[in-house]
């Protein structure tokens, strides 16, 4: 208070005497200025004031231009726009993931563009382009003519069109003379600071030319299939044709308008000369000849990983005024490239086993029955993948025709459904297309780092450039009972311990409303006692329904949110503790990290820190705060019962396969009609987990063996986790909150086959759980249908189907 009382005497003292002086010599200067005008004769006094007023409205535009200035890209904005490069992407270790390129850009030098380009470019947009510096006041001053006319007709030069290309928010996009005056100056700049090759190259690079092709080697490469230099005269003036406006003159799209259009530049061309009245008349005769090859959107090392940091990058930018596309910066991710390398090869490397697996047991009447992946590699050589599953299941076959987009555009456009049925049927390639997709099993695998949160590796499909839909991120499905191990949580919360007795036996479970769940296992009951531990470490469905009843849903709804399960949808029923409500993987893999780092929370890291180009640090993501999700004590109870499933439950196969002896522990899950396979370990240095399945429920795992996520997911786990131990990623003796140093014998043969139980029951008189939302359609595919509807009831597999959940 004691500044602004100064400060306002000091304004009081200074700032007043001042003002009252500017204004007494305003109104001296007006009066002197009003008896000089009335000295002068009567009949002269109007010329003197337009002469006046003249000459005040040229010192406003003057002051006006002066103010302008400093609002308009300086020298070093151009230098570095010319020098733009995209913002990249890198991991953890410094390898470039993916980079923010302005579309689909190559900049090129001048020397490898066409001549004839360059000719058509000058003759048509700026004729006196080697005469001006910037602007050309003969063409101003003719445009302005025109335009007072009513023919509005355009003045910018070259480098002004680059002005605008360069800086379109700096100068603006509205038609005002406000944005005329902000691109003179630009251009003005410009000129002073390169020289006209390299304006002419600059202006090449980054002209747009529609499909997010920019500059003039990805145009002639999109519309003409060949490079910048090999371009000729025709191809040239199409190309700057265009200029004028890209989608009225598409060559593509509006093949007449681009020919009239290509036939104007050659006039221009004819008129400066370039050519005899001979090769003109020639010219004019001659075909538009488009070569029309869209280029690929993405790079090739774009993943699911890098597609999820784009979108939220993006709206970071956005946010804080940066341009991805030119800007340089650096942004700094968790993944681990070499960590992220394995998770490639393992999800590609097992996940073509499984599908061999899948194509194989359905390829015929006649089961085939092994437990080696390297068995079914054998046999499907030559096998009609799938054959025998199109035979037994025509309805499924039939419902999927209706449900493509080919036979819902032919409904739409008029076609009667029979007609477009029946067509659609008899179309073999249709039909091919149609089934592979179908039947294409897919996979997501994530890894974080428990103790920090950071995103090691990212795989959200089979292959990204295939399939853009994430597992890992976008897809909600069942869990099966990688959930249970929550419900066991919440039941050491409330203060139960491991070696709690329940009855191995079926019960009625009745709910409020007077419906009853009725849960089993595919392994039978055997009504004998058993303990808390060994109902999560055998999966098995009547000990955790009864183990949810005692701790109520309340307290495990909220663990379960607690420790990461925070986007889906939970629902409140019993068949909600075997895992019947959907989730994500990241979701459940973060719940998993939550328990290995002794029950604290963490949010998943991505990114944590951007730079600018010269690698000064602009942005510090810092982890946020860890969140107490439930008990270090209670943690590390469940911890050691889940060591339990990993060593003689139903995740033995993670030791048995793949010799992974560390301090491990993790749950697996399976759902019903083996629509789903789960598999989550948690090492100390790293929470893995995979799921496994196809885009359809309804297409499924034949043998129950292979269905089970102890048996199909934890390939995929185990195969990345054995690769990180043996780079040295992972350290071996690294132990879990708990852990003792004591070696893990390897399971006996006869143990590997613990029954996965599927968490397929629901209660009596209760609608499904709600089921995982429509699969979007493949982007490379055109006779894929969208996600069908849930069935009433699942479709049976040829083998005895196992009820039960683990």
């Amino acid at each position: 208070m004691e500044f602004l009382r100064k400060l306002a005497a000091w304004l009081q003292q200074h700032a007043r005497p001042w003002a009252d002086k500017a204004i007494l010599g305003a109104r001296q200067a007006y009066a002197r200025g009003q008896a000089y005008l009335m000295s002068k004769p009567e009949k002269r006094r109007p010329w003197f004031f337009a002469l006046w007023s003249g000459v005040a409205l040229a010192a406003l535009f003057v002051v006006y231009v002066l103010l302008l200035i400093p609002l308009t890209p300086g020298i070093r904005d151009l230098k570095q726009a010319r020098a733009a490069r995209a913002t990249a992407i890198v991991s953890a270790d410094g390898k470039e993931l993916a980079s923010f390129d302005q579309g689909l850009q190559e900049r090129v030098p001048l020397a490898k563009i066409s001549p004839h380009v360059i000719a058509a470019l000058i003759a048509t947009e700026d004729h006196r382009f080697y005469e001006h510096h910037g602007i050309d006041l003969t063409r101003v001053g003719g445009a302005v003519f025109h335009t007072l006319l009513g023919d509005a007709q355009g003045g910018s030069t070259i480098t002004q069109q680059l002005a605008r290309n360069m800086f379109p928010e700096e100068i603006g996009r509205s038609r005002n003379i406000n944005r005329k005056l902000k691109e003179m100056i630009t251009a003005l700049k410009i000129e002073a600071t390169y020289s006209k090759p390299e304006i002419l190259e600059a202006y090449l690079n980054t002209v747009p030319f529609l499909y997010n092709t920019f500059g003039i080697e990805m145009a002639a490469r999109t519309y003409f299939d060949k490079s910048a230099l090999q371009l000729d005269i025709l191809e040239s003036a199409t190309l700057v044709g265009m200029l004028k406006g890209t989608s009225y003159y598409n060559p593509v799209g509006n093949a007449g308008r681009s020919v009239q259009r290509r036939n104007v530049v050659l006039g221009q061309m004819r008129k400066h000369e370039l050519f005899s009245e001979a090769r003109y008349q020639s010219l004019l005769k001659k075909p538009l000849r488009v070569h029309f090859a869209r280029q690929a959107e993405r790079s090739s090392t774009d993943t699911h990983f890098t597609a999820f940091v784009r979108k939220w990058l993006i709206q970071w930018a956005d946010e804080n005024d940066y341009n991805l596309q030119l800007d340089g910066l650096v942004v700094h991710t968790t993944l681990d490239f070499g960590l992220q390398s394995a998770a490639m090869r393992a999800v590609e490397r097992q996940g073509r086993a499984l599908q061999a697996i899948a194509d194989t047991e359905w390829s015929q009447r006649s089961t085939y029955s092994a437990t080696s992946t390297s068995a079914y590699g054998e046999t499907h050589e030559g096998a009609p993948s799938f054959a025998y599953f199109w035979q037994s299941h025509p309805d499924y076959a039939d419902a999927i025709v209706r449900e493509s987009r080919d036979y819902r555009k032919a409904v739409e456009g008029g076609e009667e459904a029979a007609v477009a049925f029946k067509r659609l049927k008899a179309d073999r390639q249709f039909i091919a297309q149609l089934h592979a997709a179908k039947t294409r099993l897919e996979a997501g695998m994530v890894a974080l780092d428990p103790a920090s949160g950071q995103i090691k590796a990212w795989v959200g499909s089979r292959n990204f450039q295939r399939e853009q839909f994430d597992h890992v991120s976008q897809a909600a499905r069942q869990p099966g009972s990688t959930f249970k191990p929550i419900v066991y949580g919440a039941a050491l919360e409330k203060g139960f311990l491991p070696e709690r007795p329940y009855r191995d036996a079926v019960l009625d479970i009745k709910a409020a409303d007077g419906s009853v769940w009725r849960p089993t296992d595919m392994s039978g009951s055997t009504g004998n006692m058993m303990t808390m531990r060994d109902g999560l470490v055998y999966s098995k469905n009547t000990i955790t329904a009864q183990v949810m009843q005692d701790v109520g849903l309340p307290p495990i709804v909220k663990l379960a949110r607690g420790l990461g399960v925070r986007q889906s949808k939970l629902a409140s029923v019993p068949s909600l503790a075997l895992g019947t409500s959907p989730v994500t993987l990241l979701e459940m893999v973060n719940a998993y990290a939550s328990i290995a780092a002794e029950g604290e929370y963490r949010k998943p890291v991505f990114v944590t820190s951007i730079t600018d180009r010269s690698g000064k640090v602009i942005a510090n993501f810092e982890a946020a705060k860890p969140e107490r999700a439930m008990s270090a004590e209670s943690a590390g109870k469940l911890i050691d019962m889940m060591r339990g499933v990993v060593n003689r439950g139903t995740g033995t196969g993670v030791r048995y396969r793949f010799g992974i002896n560390g301090d491990v522990a993790g749950k697996t899950g399976t759902t019903q009609n083996n629509a789903d396979g789960w598999f989550i370990l948690m090492h100390p240095n790293l929470v893995t987990g995979a799921w496994v399945g196809f885009n359809d429920t309804r297409v499924t795992m034949r043998s129950n063996y292979w269905g089970q996520g102890g048996h199909n997911a934890v390939l995929l786990v185990g195969d990345f986790v054995r690769s990180a131990l043996d780079s040295g990623k992972l350290d071996a003796t690294a132990l879990l909150p708990g852990g003792k140093r004591v070696a893990v014998a390897r399971p006996a043969v006869e143990e590997e086959d613990v029954s996965e139980e599927a968490s397929d029951l629901q209660q009596d008189g209760v609608p499904p759980a709600p089921t995982p939302p429509p699969i979007p359609d493949e982007q490379d595919e055109p006779p894929e249908p969208a996600e069908p509807k849930p069935s009433p009831s699942p479709m049976p597999t040829p083998t005895p189907a196992n009820e039960g959940g683990g």
